[in-house]
């Protein structure tokens, strides 16, 4: 839906430059923001989503090894918010650090969830969330250092109540799976 959306208006021309600095540059297409890095603070587009946040997040990753990303999403946990992660199979073990590590600390606060999809099945390659069924962020970075702030990837943040319930439908069916794990670094 979201990308429809956005195909219709790159086709009518509805642009609009955004307010926010350092990436002003980013054009805003009908409630569409779309970022290109590596850029200065393409970095910090997730902290500000999620620090938006004030009832649920359902985040699908293939890495989340960000610090930054992983302490907004901590302290929109401290905030009240509901916060679901569905991950790829590797976060489980090294990746996810030693024992207090940023994602062990994360996945210890009241109201945040974990469940890993099957090792037996394709990669969560989703690098996607919700926020409060009203934005989407999706595109090709992941949620590490280096896919926000050293490699080619966009990021896309959809305002789009569509959108953000579409993806939280899918969100909904891959949680549910009965072949999901739960996570234990």
């Amino acid at each position: 839906m979201w990308k429809r959306a956005l195909l219709i208006a790159l086709l009518l021309g509805a642009t609009s430059p955004s307010a926010r600095a350092p990436v002003d540059r980013e054009p805003t297409i009908a409630g569409v923001r779309v970022f290109y890095g590596p850029r200065p603070g393409v970095d910090g587009v997730d902290e500000d989503l999620i620090g938006r946040a004030s009832r649920r997040i359902d985040m699908t990753a293939y890495v989340l090894s960000d610090r930054r990303v992983i302490d907004a999403l901590a302290g929109a946990a401290r905030r009240g918010v509901r916060v679901r992660l569905y991950l790829d199979p590797e976060q489980n073990g090294p990746r996810a650090g030693a024992p207090g590590g940023k994602l062990n600390e994360l996945l210890r606060q009241p109201g945040v969830e974990a469940r890993v999809k099957s090792a037996s099945g394709d990669l969560m390659h989703l690098k996607s969330y919700q926020v409060d069924g009203r934005w989407l962020r999706s595109g090709s970075a992941n949620f590490s250092f280096s896919g926000e702030a050293r490699q080619d990837n966009d990021i896309v943040i959809v305002e789009s109540v569509d959108a953000a319930g579409a993806y939280a439908a899918r969100f909904e069916e891959i949680w549910a799976r009965r072949d999901n794990g739960k996570f234990a670094p």
